[in-house]
């Protein structure tokens, strides 16, 4: 009889079974995502030759991709707060709820979050998040739409495509596309359309997204690594290779092209075992000889990394602890940055509230007064006369109305001009 042929059991032995099999099944997925979570932590995905943790449970475990995107982030949040460990074993939470939850929890409310969903389904826990964090509510449609050829779908709400959504027949090796758009991405779509209409047929937003691809593309290979439209031109104009500084960071394009090129825009990290990383996404230049150590910018000694595994390569050539102390110097710089950039759009929004009251106590209208106040901003440093008077000006050139022409002149004048004044 086959393994998974039950006929022979009784309905009680059934139920006894199925009940047994959940039990467990709820103590391996508290195990397995304790597994994912330390696999996750130690990086151990990066020697195995992918660029992530979910590169690793779809290619190397052969999980779906939503299937590994939920085990991650809840296995995340399970390191994090290990009561959810317990609570998914003893099956009082389950995965879509910890899914849910996780982007919520802290050590302050974790406790609290874990009782309140505990035995709860998953549209109760959305409800339950809504009212405690204004989530926005989650609309699902019971049906999808169909779009008709060239139709383009421009809902606020996207549809999950439907399980016997199909080409047409004769259009194999073509790909179903839906999705939702904004109303600003459907203009510019349909002011593609009629600037295409003399060479693209009515409708084939196909054509027109195969197109407006192609000149992205050629854009971004030339901010990339400088793809020539015509070789013989960048040629002429880049510096040799041989011509290279020692040392140097810059790599010039005509390097950039031919590494792409030779590593077909694809990570070349290699594994142990022989397995290539296949990334294509956040792609790196790297030397081969670290920069600090003499390395060169030729097309024999740089090659293409993902991020990871660049920043992995890193760790093995100067250390693990000397990456982090500078991961967080550059963290905190960048922090620093962002401080320092707040600080002074604070001060300058103070500086432009100071003009904008003076031009509004002189009978300014709204409108033109926060345009004057922002002009006045570009004076760095000056004084509130000044700034004043710039803004002033600005509103007299551009022959704005809302301000008594007498109480313009006098503050327009000069503090010499108007003592003159006095004096006459």
């Amino acid at each position: 009889m086959h393994a998974y042929t039950l006929t022979h059991l009784s309905d009680a032995a059934l139920l006894r079974d199925l009940a047994a099999l959940i039990t467990r099944d709820r103590i391996t997925t508290a195990a397995l995502l304790a597994h994912i979570a330390e696999v996750d932590a130690r990086r151990l995905y990066l020697p195995a030759g992918y660029s992530s943790m979910h590169a690793y449970c779809v290619d190397e475990l052969r999980l779906s991709e939503d299937a590994a995107y939920k085990r991650i982030q809840a296995a995340r949040a399970a390191r994090q707060f290990p009561a959810v460990f317990t609570a998914l074993a003893e099956g009082r939470l389950h995965l879509a709820a910890v899914c849910l939850l996780a982007p919520h929890l802290t050590p302050d409310n974790v406790g609290e979050l874990v009782v309140a969903a505990t035995h709860r389904r998953k549209s109760e826990i959305e409800g339950l998040l809504g009212q405690r964090f204004a989530v926005p509510s989650i609309v699902r449609a019971s049906q999808a739409h169909q779009l008709a050829p060239g139709q383009v779908g421009c809902s606020s709400t996207s549809p999950a495509p439907r399980a016997n959504d199909q080409l047409a027949p004769g259009q194999v090796g073509r790909v179903l596309l839906q999705l939702a758009i904004s109303k600003s991405t459907h203009d510019k779509l349909r002011y593609a359309q009629a600037l295409l209409s003399h060479s693209v047929r009515s409708n084939d937003v196909a054509q027109v997204l195969d197109r407006a691809l192609d000149a992205l593309i050629v854009k971004l290979e030339k901010q990339k690594f400088g793809a020539a439209t015509n070789p013989r031109e960048h040629a002429a104009t880049e510096p040799p290779a041989q011509g290279l500084t020692t040392g140097g960071r810059y790599v010039p394009a005509h390097v950039r092209r031919a590494v792409w090129n030779r590593d077909a825009g694809q990570c070349t990290f290699v594994s142990a075992a022989g397995h290539r990383c296949t990334a294509h996404r956040l792609l790196e230049f790297d030397h081969v000889d670290p920069v600090s150590r003499g390395g060169q910018a030729t097309v024999d000694r740089m090659r293409l990394r993902c991020r990871a595994h660049n920043q992995f390569e890193a760790e093995r050539a100067f250390g693990r602890s000397f990456m982090n102390r500078k991961r967080d110097e550059a963290r905190r710089a960048r922090a620093d940055a962002r401080a320092q950039a707040a600080a002074k759009g604070r001060a300058a929004r103070e500086r432009a509230g100071e003009v904008l009251a003076g031009l509004r106590g002189l009978g300014c209208r709204g409108d033109e007064a926060r345009r004057a106040a922002e002009y006045s901003e570009t004076l760095h440093g000056a004084p509130l006369e000044e700034r004043m008077r710039a803004a002033l000006q600005f509103l007299s050139r551009a022959s704005r109305r809302g301000c008594p022409s007498g109480l313009m002149r006098a503050v327009l004048s000069s503090p010499h001009e108007r003592g003159q004044s006095r004096g006459r």
